[in-house]
């Protein structure tokens, strides 16, 4: 039978959300209910919020989420009810081209639940946001959206490698091939930029500059392994980054901002044959400029990171392992916890740099 539940929409732009009762029906062919037990306050959630990614409102907004199976569908054979899981974005199909090829992690043809869950007033339809919408009791995804983790992993901590994470760790250490002895810098230290300096040291980077207009982001970047940091208001960050590494310059350069004056510092902050990868999130108006010349003669490689260029299956179980065995302390991202009420409030904070990450907890 279809469950009424509540959930946090956004029904217009730059609208307040609301709580509101919505329908999740029966799971179909290849889906999977799952009861939301946390979910992340993602800065995607606010471009929803905001109109900044479509307009198919009204939006069922989260997406950064664990919980645990209730039901599934036809033919689902990965999951079962019962399993702990983290919901992803990027459930992969398996026959596109990039699958063919055995590069998964860039599908082409990624997997979102065929059918929609609605309004309980009206039956209007929803759209969940990165095909997820799990700030509500219980969601409705693709089965190859749930990735089972250790059962005794802290939901509010895990669920963090939905999203933002994810995309981080995975910048480093998957898109920027970060390895031992490696000279890293991450500039924009919010929750990616923090999760890519976690995932540089953990690949054995030997330095790791943290850079950001905000002390307080650079404090906390200490505790995920920046051994030096640059306030970007107060001096050159190309010059300093040079400074910090023999002149020469990062071999990775990681930008989590999404703007084209930090992607060119970025550009020139890295070693010749050094890399940059853009894993912060641009607006479509933004352009950047750069002599082709440069682009030519420093070599190397310009990349874009998208989520990390994660394979779900492969690295949410490496990175829970990670955190159960100590080795990387989820817990430190999630700033507070609140209740399902608590979103827009939550929003608010995310303009004031307050919190790495607000959690909903159900």
């Amino acid at each position: 039978m279809p469950q009424t539940v509540k959930g946090v929409i956004a029904r217009a732009k730059g609208s307040p959300v609301e709580v509101v009762d919505i329908v999740v029906p029966d799971p179909g062919p290849g889906e999977a209910v799952v009861k939301v037990e946390a979910c992340g306050v993602c800065h995607t959630d606010l471009h929803y919020r905001e109109g900044g990614i479509n307009d198919d409102f009204p939006f069922l907004l989260g997406h950064e989420a664990a919980g645990t199976v209730e039901a599934v569908g036809e033919g689902v054979t990965d999951v079962e009810p019962g399993d702990f899981v983290v919901l992803n974005w990027r459930a992969v199909c398996g026959t596109c081209r990039a699958c063919a090829k055995g590069r998964p992690w860039y599908c082409f043809d990624t997997a979102n639940a065929e059918q929609r869950m609605t309004l309980a007033d009206d039956g209007t339809e929803l759209t969940p946001a990165l095909g997820i919408g799990a700030f509500a009791e219980k969601t409705l995804v693709a089965a190859g959206q749930c990735t089972k983790v250790d059962k005794d992993a802290e939901a509010a901590a895990v669920g963090l490698l939905g999203c933002g994470v994810m995309a981080g760790f995975g910048a480093a250490v998957n898109t920027g091939n970060v390895g031992r002895g490696d000279s890293v810098a991450v500039i924009g230290c919010g929750g990616v930029g923090d999760a890519a300096i976690a995932g540089a040291s953990i690949a054995g980077a030997t330095t790791v500059i943290a850079v950001d207009v905000d002390d307080r982001k650079l404090s906390h970047a200490k505790g995920f392994g920046a051994t030096h940091t640059i306030n970007s208001k107060e001096a050159d960050v190309v010059e300093e980054i040079r400074n910090l590494t023999g002149g020469f310059g990062a071999d990775v350069v990681i930008e989590a901002v999404g703007r084209p004056e930090t992607y060119e510092q970025a550009f020139y902050a890295r070693d010749l044959a050094g890399t940059v990868v853009l894993v912060g999130v641009p607006t479509p108006d933004l352009k950047i400029e750069l002599p082709l010349i440069e682009v030519f003669g420093r070599g190397g490689a310009l990349k874009s990171s998208w989520y990390g260029d994660c394979l779900p299956s492969r690295d949410f179980p490496m990175l829970v392992d990670l955190y159960r065995q100590g080795r990387f302390d989820l817990e430190a991202f999630v700033t507070e916890k609140v209740g399902i009420g608590d979103v827009e409030a939550a929003f608010e904070k995310m303009h004031g740099g307050d919190v790495l990450r607000s959690v909903v907890v159900l």
